[in-house]
């Protein structure tokens, strides 16, 4: 819901990161050239290097904004801003160092100086951006730029939205009245309800509201209409958002068809190029994993002939992208005997009712006797899923995915399966890195959807690295 106060934010962090980069550059040349005896790489002249990279700035804040780093979305969170504002800054020293190597034409007159510029554009922005942010926070807290809303609807949406907007000083927005049910109104909020919406409208100059943002369609193209109408006579901002999650997930286009403005609902944006990038990093990753880590799978398979007797591998039907049917490869972590039919029945066989209905509850169980003293220890330390990079080369799985279900689990939620299935399923994923163990299978699945209606490639990337922490921290989900 971008609003005009938010787009002049956004113009604003372009120009002051614009000033503080060529200050960083500046710095990091004053400090080599002036403050250190060292002899020189080259001699770039002050004025030819200040000249360089008043032309090379724009394209670092172009870097900045692919990774979004003028979005609401990032700049109100800060740690998200801050790992944005490092990989958009080691991103732009490559291309610095990049141009210097193509075209052997000196930018830097010395290596330590690209350090400096590296490390120094990133404090400076870093701090730049807090002290914007501050500034910020403090118009907002004595009612300078703040959108004053008006939010209309029935659904559990108008709630978490006034909920969500509801501390003016961090969102910009001051929720004045909603028009609704009572229960659409939060506890403690201090606001104008209004049961109808008509009488809502009548009082939208009274009230000072200055945006609309309305939740739910009614059945009355009248009314819906007269929403709009006054909106536009009042020279006002106006939103629509769906209450139901299904009509803004994923990636959403909009098209001209036969006259009519439409859209086109995905359901996930991992399709086009996006999905092409995954496909090749995925493959170009796990290649290069497989080849450094083959010493540690002959350990490993040497390890399992002597401490678990019977294959080295445990390979399991599973379903990935498409609901299609794949071979999960793993190192076997059971007794050879087991995992040949369904856990909860091999729980039944072993006059284990108990942890038949922790399975059927969890789809996995705390403390599983099937799995022998060496399989405990692949587990905990994760080494099970290395044979699954096997599958990542292969094309069956991805690096970052839903967990990859098994077909008997399609029942529990045939909906949410193959929504869950519009993405290819992944060695780590989002449930995995959550930290949290004890979740249901109903809740796993909603955070994987999560993962399926909200991609980027940034979110891979750091589902990755928390996996990497998480791993060497014996912890997340097992």
């Amino acid at each position: 819901m971008p609003s005009k106060n938010t787009k002049f934010y956004s113009l604003i962090l372009i120009l002051a990161d614009i000033v503080v980069l060529l200050a960083a550059f500046g710095l990091a040349y004053i400090l080599r050239v002036q403050y250190d005896p060292r002899p020189l790489l080259a001699n770039v002249y002050a004025w030819e290097y200040f000249r360089a990279f008043l032309l090379i700035t724009p394209i670092w804040i172009i870097v900045f904004a692919t990774l979004g780093l003028y979005r609401a979305s990032t700049y109100n969170r800060r740690l998200v801003e801050w790992s944005k504002v490092a990989l958009g800054v080691f991103i732009g020293i490559l291309l610095v160092i990049g141009w210097e190597y193509i075209s052997d034409d000196r930018l830097f007159p010395a290596r330590l100086a690209a350090a400096y510029a590296l490390v120094g554009a990133f404090v400076l922005v870093v701090i730049e951006r807090e002290l914007l942010r501050t500034f910020r926070s403090l118009l907002f807290r004595f009612g300078y730029g703040i959108s004053r809303v008006l939010i209309i609807g029935n659904s559990a949406a108008t709630r978490d939205i006034a909920e969500s907007l509801a501390n003016t000083k961090l969102s910009g927005y001051e929720i004045v009245a909603i028009a609704g049910p009572k229960k659409a109104v939060p506890d403690g909020l201090g606001i104008h309800h209004f049961r109808s919406v008509e009488k809502a409208l009548t009082e939208i100059t009274h009230l000072g509201v200055t945006t609309i943002i309305q939740t739910d369609l009614y059945d009355s193209d009248d009314r819906n209409q007269q929403i709009l109408n006054a909106a536009q006579i009042n020279h006002i901002h106006y939103n629509f958002i769906p209450g139901e999650a299904e009509f803004y997930a994923g990636k959403n286009t909009i098209d001209v068809f036969l006259g009519y403005p439409m859209i086109s609902v995905s359901q996930t944006p991992l399709i086009g190029w996006g999905a092409i990038v995954k496909q090749v990093f995925d493959f170009v990753v796990a290649t290069l994993l497989v080849i450094i880590l083959s010493p540690l799978f002959l350990l490993l398979i040497t390890m399992q002939k002597i401490f678990n007797p019977g294959p080295a591998f445990y390979v399991s039907k599973r379903l990935s992208q498409f609901s299609k049917p794949v071979n999960l490869i793993k190192f076997r972590s059971m007794g050879a005997q087991y995992g040949k039919k369904d856990a909860e029945e091999e729980f039944k066989e072993m006059g284990r009712h108990d942890l038949a209905a922790e399975y059927r509850k969890h789809r996995k169980v705390a403390n599983d006797p099937r799995i022998t003293r060496f399989g405990h220890f692949l587990r905990i330390t994760s080494l099970d899923e290395l044979p699954q990079l096997f599958n990542v080369v292969r094309g069956d799985l991805s690096l970052v995915g839903p967990r990859p279900i098994l077909p008997q689990e399609v029942k529990f939620n045939p909906t949410r399966a193959a929504l869950l299935h519009s993405v290819k399923s992944g060695v780590t994923g989002l449930w995995q890195v959550s930290g949290r163990s004890n979740l249901s299978f109903e809740e796993r699945i909603e955070l994987e959807l999560f993962y399926a209606r909200n991609w980027s490639f940034w979110l891979d990337i750091k589902i990755l690295f928390k996996t990497i922490a998480v791993v060497f921290r014996k912890q997340g989900a097992k």
